[in-house]
């Protein structure tokens, strides 16, 4: 039951915000919260409780290896959180902090749902919990966003709510008892209908898909990652999204148990490509630097879904991955957001010399530019390294070339944003918008702690994590 205080103690907190009388301290809960979630998650993560096969939430290995990282960067973006919202005090923030930690609980419990139907409510539920967060700026653009995602988001939930009604019916149609829990439907395993498997595998794909952004299902994203405030910006990246990378992976192991897992990796593999494809496209014609940071995204998640598609040393480079990504998307976003403030603008158009203005949130971004693109020694090289090994091991030889082609051509991408805005002289608009913008410790110590950390996983991954990475493999490839 110890681990049903992740899904608690978070929502008490989001009861505490949504009562709590002062504009101007509220904030503080997002630290206070977010340090005892970590505390709790990692102290289940080197003591990892028992959980039966019967159990419909689990501190289970899949949930070991992915909820710590998404723990982290919500304490470090809570911790920002407290001094973003101190700067905007014109804004009232009820809401924003109860909603912010009302969806650590539902993604506490998103990743650790061993039940089909939970599964679902827990992630429609995270989804739907941060659409009033997009809007925080009150802008029309902000507002068109959050249009977009609640009806992008909207597809998804009614596709995934499909196939899941399709992955029961197969279950049911093989002439199981209605047991949905994943570690249930994996033992029917063969005697699951293999068409409507397939059907489920397709519709719970695009359903999750549009989650986690991949092509072409990513269309909010550019939008929504445009116009949210950064913390929320780097949340989604490192935290939502990752909820539905462990919702595929689930069903993944349920369709391979069915015997269907050659199809379900080929539809991986051809969906991650297309994704980096159509992400490394738009970053060479995007002038926006926080768009930028989205179609980044859509690549990453391509990236995820590649390794999922092959095999046991696939997964585990792509557990790797989601915490390398999420650590260091998350000092991009928080950077990005100071630059943004500084600037008054986010595209490279208007803003120049932001370098002399920023400095050391320019030097944060410039280098977080580095590391995401899988620059040594940080932690996105080591992952993406693992994912191209595993390519080339498994025979993928064209995907390996596309794969390939599609970091160069994002390289170059974003290489040609964040340069043309840290270089040059600033205009005097611009000027005379970053006098009113102080980096302050709250402010700076955030996104360098999250850049410090995605160093020290490429450097010195724990032997611990690698076990949980490991134990996660087996969990999805059990040997028969």
């Amino acid at each position: 039951m110890s681990n049903l205080l992740l899904i608690i103690v978070p929502l008490a907190g989001a009861a505490v915000a949504a009562v709590w009388p002062d504009n101007r301290t509220r904030p503080w809960l997002l630290p206070v919260f977010g340090i005892a979630h970590v505390v709790l998650t990692f102290w289940l993560f080197i003591d990892p409780p028992p959980v039966a096969p019967g159990d419909w939430f689990g501190f289970d290995p899949l949930a070991r290896a992915m909820l710590p990282v998404v723990s982290l960067l919500f304490l470090v973006c809570a911790a920002y959180g407290a001094s973003y919202l101190r700067i905007r005090s014109e804004r009232p923030n009820r809401v924003f902090v109860a909603l912010l930690l009302a969806i650590l609980g539902l993604l506490s419990a998103g990743h650790q749902a061993r039940h089909l139907g939970l599964l679902w409510i827990t992630t429609e539920a995270v989804t739907l919990a941060t659409v009033p967060l997009l809007h925080f700026n009150g802008t029309p653009r902000a507002f068109e966003a959050t249009w977009k995602y609640l009806l992008v988001g909207g597809t998804g939930i009614a596709l995934s709510l499909l196939g899941s009604f399709c992955l029961g019916y197969a279950s049911l149609h093989g002439g199981g008892e209605g047991n949905l829990t994943f570690a249930a439907l994996t033992a029917q395993g063969a005697g699951l209908s293999r068409p409507w498997v397939l059907t489920a595998w397709v519709l719970l794909l695009v359903g999750y898909g549009t989650k986690m952004g991949l092509a072409p299902m990513h269309t909010w994203k550019p939008d929504a990652y445009g116009e949210a405030p950064s913390i929320v910006g780097a949340i989604l990246a490192g935290g939502v999204t990752t909820v539905a990378f462990t919702a595929i992976l689930r069903v993944r192991a349920v369709v391979g148990a069915a015997g269907e897992g050659p199809i379900a990796d080929r539809t991986l593999l051809i969906i991650g490509l297309f994704s980096m494809l159509v992400a490394a496209l738009f970053l060479l014609g995007t002038r926006d630097f926080k768009r930028m940071l989205a179609y980044s995204s859509v690549e990453h998640m391509g990236i995820l879904s590649i390794g999922a598609a092959l095999g046991p040393a696939g997964v585990a480079a792509a557990l790797f991955h989601v915490w390398s990504n999420g650590l260091t998307k998350g000092a991009l976003f928080l950077s990005a957001g100071n630059i943004r403030r500084a600037a008054g603008s986010p595209s490279m158009d208007d803003v120049r010399g932001i370098s002399i203005l920023t400095p050391r949130s320019a030097a944060i971004f410039v280098t977080g530019m580095f590391a995401v693109t899988a620059l040594p020694p940080f932690a996105p090289f080591f992952s993406e390294l693992l994912v191209l090994r595993a390519a080339l091991a498994s025979g993928q030889g064209v995907a390996t070339v596309v794969f390939l082609s599609c970091l160069l051509l994002a390289f170059f991408g974003m290489t040609r944003v964040v340069f043309a805005i840290v270089d040059g002289r600033p205009s005097p608009a611009t000027r005379s918008n970053a006098e009113r913008f102080v980096e302050t410790a709250g402010v700076i110590a955030p996104p360098l702690a999250l850049l410090g950390l995605s160093l020290w996983l490429g450097l010195f991954t724990p032997q611990i994590l690698r076990e949980a990475w490991r134990a996660a493999v087996a969990q999805l490839f059990p040997i028969p």
